[in-house]
């Protein structure tokens, strides 16, 4: 395992998943300064999650075939002009230009990434994804404290301080490029084995169920990292800073769950880690929009540490399916994780606009009974013997 590459490369993924993490988290803020409806929120969450989703299959694509190892500094280029209009931006069209470039960042950045770290990690991809991905995870809870801390004391023009964070990003992408590069000079070696081609008909029905299983949780996570602060200061009356340090407890228990997802899946199999992260977090989802503040907090903590375990189990099983197409897979999954959040966050608000933000949780807590199609996932250790 090329363990300092792994680090860096999840030092990049902190830090666009932080500028990432900070759009949500100055909503109310956005919300106030341009009258916006739950609606009109939920459009800025869908047109940056759109970007961010739609374009990763096809870099996915275009990167197995012609591989770009600075891509990845091309991608923060992105994210740092979205910032910097972001912060001066004066009309909602321009609000929706800041976000999409934002995304198109994300989109450049995620098949690359993982795929470097599946080049770094020694054969130990479950751990390389985990380490990659708990960066990302990392970045989402810190976006929403330094929110609190800097923007919504502020203002929108503070923004223009995470550009420093990009900078930095194309910085340290710049010395992953590097080891990239030199990785694709290097001679291959001979003797190598090729991994088993499954049968068609096995993949296309594994697929479609880890689709599913993407869209419970990542539809269902929407509802947290887009709506859990309005759905604090409605239910129980705290302050827009208060909401924004609970959000971060919420997404540090995410960090926590990504980073043990992937050494479990390589030690105990991604179906097992997939039956806990999916079914595990029923009850508290079930109970959540009925108990008081210390609860809800205690809940969604534990909601986020076994919900995040899934995503480096299915990303990884997912490239086990489809052998050589690394970029292709990280990019559907990652497109598919951004997208159906982004849709989910869209109907959602509308929902909220015309009932409550309390119903919205009631309806999404039954999006977790989607885990129990794990019980059609294949065991991709039987079927490599017998292909």
């Amino acid at each position: 395992m090329a363990l300092g590459i792994l680090l860096a490369v999840s030092a990049g993924h902190l830090m666009n998943d932080l500028m990432q993490s900070m759009i949500p988290a100055i909503y109310p803020i956005l919300k106030e300064e341009f009258a916006l409806s739950f609606s009109e929120v939920g459009l800025i969450q869908l047109a940056f999650q759109m970007t961010a989703s739609i374009l990763q299959p096809v870099v996915g694509l275009y990167t197995d075939r012609r591989p770009h190892p600075f891509s990845l500094v091309a991608g923060m280029g992105f994210s740092l002009l979205g910032i910097l209009i972001l912060a001066w931006a004066n009309s909602y069209a321009v609000l929706l230009l800041a976000v999409s470039l934002i995304g198109m960042g994300s989109s450049i950045f995620h098949p690359e990434a993982s795929r470097v770290a599946r080049m770094a990690s020694g054969g130990r991809h479950g751990a390389a994804q985990s380490l990659f991905q708990v960066g990302g995870n990392a970045g989402q809870a810190i976006g929403p404290l330094l929110a609190a801390l800097v923007v919504i004391s502020r203002g929108q023009a503070s923004i223009a301080w995470f550009s420093l964070v990009a900078l930095a990003g194309m910085l340290v992408l710049g010395f992953v490029g590097r080891w990239y590069r030199e990785r694709q000079r290097a001679p291959k070696t001979a003797g190598s084995v090729l991994p088993a081609k499954f049968p068609s008909g096995l993949v296309r029905r594994a697929i479609l169920v880890l689709v599913a299983l993407t869209f419970s949780k990542n539809v269902y996570t929407a509802s947290l990292s887009s709506y859990y602060t309005f759905y604090l200061i409605d239910s129980f009356g705290v302050t827009v800073q208060q909401a924004q340090f609970y959000l971060f407890a919420y997404l540090a228990s995410v960090a926590a769950g990504t980073i043990l997802g992937g050494p479990l899946g390589d030690r105990f199999g991604r179906r097992a880690v997939l039956w806990i992260s999916i079914i595990g977090p029923l009850p508290f989802v079930l109970g959540l929009p009925y108990v008081g503040l210390g609860m809800t907090c205690a809940f969604t903590i534990i909601i986020g540490l076994l919900m995040s375990s899934a995503f480096p189990a299915i990303l990884v099983y997912a490239q086990e399916l489809l052998p050589g197409k690394v970029g292709l897979v990280s990019g559907i999954f990652f497109g598919l994780a951004f997208g159906l959040a982004g849709i989910g966050a869209a109907v959602l608000g509308v929902v909220a606009d015309a009932t409550s933000i309390r119903l919205v949780y009631q309806l999404c807590a039954l999006l977790p009974l989607v885990g129990l199609l794990v019980v059609l996932l294949p065991d991709l250790s039987k079927a490599r013997q017998r292909a």
